[in-house]
C-alpha cells in the first residue's frame, strides 16, 4: 500500500437483495439494530368509521349478490366467503391474513359483475385500511 491510499474498510450492506419471483414478507425488519414486531390486529376506536364503512359494504355486497345470484358461478360460495369475512371482522382480534384469503375468494366469485367487484374491492381497501397491510 502507498503512502496516499486509505485502508479499504470492509463493505457492510444493511439492505436485502431479492431477485425475480414473488415474495410474501411478513414482519421484517432491516438494518443495524432493526426489530419487527408482530401485534394483535385489532378493530379500536381509532377506526370506528372502518368498522361501520366495512359493516355497510358488507351489506352492499350481500344486496348485490342476491340481485346478480343468476349472473355468477356460485352463489352459495360468495355467499359463504362474505359470513366468513363478516365472522372474522366481528372477532376482537381479526387476522389479516385470513381476511386477506376470504377477500381473495369473495374477488374471484365477483369478477364478472362489475358493480360487486368494485364493491368487493372497497371492502378490501377498508380492511387494509383499518386493520394493516397493504
Amino acid at each position: 500500500m502507498r503512502d496516499d491510499e486509505q485502508p479499504a474498510t470492509p463493505s457492510v450492506n444493511h439492505g436485502i437483495v431479492s431477485v425475480g419471483g414473488t415474495h410474501y414478507v411478513a414482519n421484517q425488519a432491516v438494518g443495524q439494530n432493526a426489530r419487527a414486531f408482530s401485534n394483535a390486529v385489532t378493530f379500536n376506536a381509532q377506526n370506528s368509521e372502518d368498522r361501520v364503512q366495512a359493516s355497510e359494504l358488507l351489506a352492499l355486497i350481500e344486496r348485490l349478490l342476491e340481485e346478480h345470484r343468476a349472473a355468477l358461478a356460485d352463489p352459495e360460495g360468495a355467499a359463504r366467503e362474505v359470513q366468513r369475512v363478516r365472522e372474522e371482522l366481528d372477532e376482537d382480534e381479526p387476522q389479516l391474513p385470513f381476511l386477506r384469503r376470504a377477500l381473495d375468494r369473495l374477488n374471484t366469485y365477483a369478477e364478472p359483475i362489475a358493480p360487486l367487484a368494485t364493491a368487493v374491492g372497497q371492502l378490501t381497501q377498508t380492511v387494509q385500511a383499518a386493520i394493516g397491510g397493504s
